[in-house]
């Protein structure tokens, strides 16, 4: 019993990390951003890596040997589109990976910051992210309560 508790509460614990990783990165991708705020951006960006793989890791102990058991999770539609949702954000969230890698090479050659488009790409993407993931939480609320 402690131990599903304690996987429950990793697994929330990682998805609020990469709750935070993106508004970090949604605040410090601005048209003045400097190199310690692309050094910020960058870190956080690998926290929401590694708490990605971590709530991917988890949630299948979960699914598999703590929760309401596999037969209940993989029938059930809402399931489905939460881990959909998570491999849908999962994707996206390349998009800005790259190009803040890109920013930074560039920016320590000293050639030009991000065009305004770039800017304003990343930051669409990342807002799309966090209404993923608020979306994963809402399935995951309604399985936790029997509904699918």
């Amino acid at each position: 019993m402690i131990t599903a508790g304690l996987l429950a509460f990793v697994h929330h614990l990682c998805f609020y990390a990469m709750i935070v990783a993106l508004v970090v990165q949604m605040l410090r991708v601005t048209p003045d951003m400097t190199r310690a705020d692309l050094k910020r951006i960058r870190a956080a960006d690998a926290v929401y890596g590694v708490a990605a793989v971590l709530i991917l890791v988890v949630g299948v102990l979960r699914v598999m040997y703590f929760e309401k058991g596999t037969d209940y999770y993989l029938h059930n539609a809402l399931f489905h589109a939460k881990i959909g949702l998570f491999i849908l954000v999962g994707v996206m969230s390349l998009y800005p990976t790259l190009r803040f890698s890109r920013w930074a090479k560039a920016m320590d050659a000293g050639k030009a910051l991000p065009t305004p488009n770039e800017l304003r790409t990343a930051r669409h993407i990342v807002h799309a992210e966090l209404t993923g993931l608020a979306l994963i939480m809402l399935c995951a609320a309604l399985l936790a309560k029997g509904v699918g």
